[in-house]
């Protein structure tokens, strides 16, 4: 049995609250789903917003052990809750080989993770700094993509589980790319990634499996026929005819 990728599965239990089509089994993607497998190092949801993608993704990093709102399995401080209660109804499936590293980021509230990155490093203790493992530079004092790029390049270390929602979020093209480079040498350090996104850029892992989802469930599909890809495509080669469709 391969040791990698650390998550095999995960699967949804039958219970009464998705019988009875209540939040989240009211997302039709959610309400339909029976399993996914995790066959390989880079594995993508991809869908509309409102899909559920972030909502799944979310599910499975509270299910291991991650704080709802981002952070590694450290981190237990709570701003808002606003999670659902999807990870109750989960059941993972695990490889024997544990991961060393791992870490939730969530676009939406990384800004409460480096908050509390400083509330932590303010209590005197004779333990390093809790931003020394993030670059030494505390993530207010760099723009949103700089502290984005901090977390890629510095806090995840290999032989991790890193699960990314929306980490393009704050990265130009370019740094888009700089993260696609980023997530192969972790790769190759012996990591998995769970991602959820809307861009071409970072979706584009090869060997890498996207899941779409839509009011149908799940759909594996190919990188060159999402969506994001042929929409993008479309609207690069042809901008001026697109921005007269748009602007008729």
């Amino acid at each position: 049995m391969d040791g990698l990728p650390y998550l095999k599965e995960i699967s949804i239990k039958t219970s009464e609250q998705r019988l009875d089509s209540k939040y989240p089994f009211n997302i039709p993607a959610i309400k339909v789903l029976d399993s996914i497998q995790f066959k390989t190092g880079v594995t993508y949801f991809i869908g509309e917003n409102g899909s559920g993608k972030s909502t799944l993704l979310e599910s499975i990093a509270i299910a291991l052990g991650f704080n709802s709102e981002g952070g590694s399995k450290n981190f237990n401080f709570s701003t808002r809750k606003s999670h659902s209660n999807l990870h109750d109804h989960l059941n993972i499936k695990k490889s024997y080989l544990r991961p060393k590293d791992g870490f939730f980021l969530r676009a939406e509230s990384f800004y409460n993770v480096a908050t509390n990155i400083e509330d932590m490093d303010s209590v005197p203790c004779s333990a390093p700094l809790v931003i020394d493992a993030f670059g030494g530079k505390y993530l207010h004092c760099q723009s949103h993509g700089e502290s984005f790029l901090s977390l890629l390049l510095n806090r995840f270390r290999g032989n991790g589980l890193y699960i990314l929602d929306e980490p393009e979020a704050a990265l130009s093209p370019s740094h888009q790319m700089t993260a696609l480079s980023r997530i192969h040498q972790l790769v190759n350090l012996s990591s998995q990634f769970i991602i959820a996104t809307h861009s071409p850029i970072i979706m584009a892992y090869p060997n890498s499996i996207i899941y779409q989802l839509d009011e149908n469930g799940f759909t594996q599909v190919n990188y060159e026929d999402t969506m994001h890809y042929q929409v993008t495509k479309s609207f690069l080669n042809r901008t001026e005819l697109m921005l007269k469709e748009l602007f008729d």
